[in-house]
């Protein structure tokens, strides 16, 4: 298939600048069946059935946004000596290493290169040790461990998506506002934002009406925002993100099953983590490690039989993993619908319902 095909027109006044107040007061579209339903995710248990198993991500999202300066040549753990700072760079963590270093976007990407030294503040530096063709880089920390982790919480900001429009000072807000009910584990670079409608009030709710919840993991990473670049999308490769299940999960969501029970995944990246390990083994089994799955039309999914997602932008991965449960037409259909009325698009938008059609 070719990207074009999952191409549509939004204004820009219809991408959620902020989220719902209160949360489960966003729009919530029924998707599954024909004539659309519209409603509110408060209505959630209501449209779901006792003995459904919700999936959450627990992925928490780390201040992964850095702004510092280019030295030509900076020694690290705060030593004296070197040049003066040179240029100011932006800085996006993508995916963990290790204890001290980090893949990352970093703009401007040409004047950075491997050898480059980047200050951040008092003690807390970077060397980028290598630089790929594609321009995402790996950086080498001046700090490691919970250190660099305080440090991220020092000097990062929230890596909020770039539509999501903020001016220099950021707004505290999202430092709440960005993370889910269910944020537990941190590494996460942007939110698994289908997440983000979830409440104390309809997680007792959904448990009032006999529908029980499972926790997986997955690392959203930055990779997530890159555009495809491939028109056959055949040929995009996707950045690897950590993810893992836990043998509690398979044990509910196997019992859930044979009761009966379907599985909705709350979000596209608790499905990509399930489904990456059924592929991998042909059945669901314990997780821990990196997926680069792809979710394209013509996918056959094991696990999953419903997802509750926000919207996603035209010609994002996201979208034709959608496209590739309910079907491209399907999808598009909805889209109309919402387009037609007022639904608020994107990571702080509104939500849809779709089941599985293959």
């Amino acid at each position: 298939m070719k990207l074009s095909d999952f191409d549509y027109a939004l204004d820009t006044s219809r991408i959620a600048q902020k989220p719902a107040e209160p949360r489960d007061s966003a729009k919530l579209l029924d998707a599954r069946t024909q004539p659309f339903g519209d409603h509110s995710v408060r209505d959630l248990p209501g449209l779901l059935r006792a003995g459904d198993l919700l999936v959450v991500n627990n992925t928490k999202v780390i201040p992964a946004k850095l702004t510092g300066q280019r030295k030509a040549s900076a020694p690290l753990n705060g030593q004296t000596g070197g040049q003066a700072p040179t240029g100011a760079v932006h800085v996006t963590l993508h995916q963990r290493i290790d204890e001290a270093r980090w893949w990352a976007f970093i703009k401007p990407a040409r004047k950075c290169q491997a050898g480059t030294e980047l200050i951040f503040g008092p003690g807390f530096e970077a060397r980028i040790d290598e630089k790929k063709d594609g321009g995402e880089m790996m950086l080498s920390f001046s700090k490691s461990g919970p250190d660099l982790d305080a440090a991220l919480l020092a000097f990062g900001t929230m890596p909020l998506p770039p539509y999501i429009k903020r001016d220099a000072a950021g707004d505290q807000a999202d430092n709440h506002d960005y993370q889910t009910l269910f944020a537990r584990h941190s590494g996460a670079v942007a939110a698994p934002t289908a997440g983000l409608h979830f409440t104390d009030g309809l997680r007792d709710a959904l448990a009032a009406a006999q529908i029980d919840m499972a926790e997986v993991t997955l690392h959203v990473g930055a990779g997530t925002f890159l555009p495809v670049q491939a028109e056959n999308i055949a040929d995009h490769k996707m950045h690897a993100e950590w993810g893992a299940i836990s043998e509690e999960t398979v044990a509910k969501i196997d019992a859930t099953k044979a009761a009966g029970g379907r599985i909705i995944s709350v979000g596209t990246t608790s499905l990509r983590i399930l489904e990456a390990s059924y592929a991998q083994q042909g059945k669901l089994t314990a997780f821990s490690g990196e997926t680069d799955i792809f979710i394209t039309p013509g996918f056959q999914f094991g696990v999953v039989d419903m997802l509750m997602t926000n919207f996603h932008l035209p010609k994002s991965t996201l979208l034709m993993l959608v496209s590739a449960l309910t079907g491209k037409d399907w999808v598009f259909s909805a889209y109309d619908h919402a387009l037609a009325g007022d639904y608020r698009f994107f990571s702080y938008g509104d939500a849809c319902l779709f089941e599985r059609k293959n």
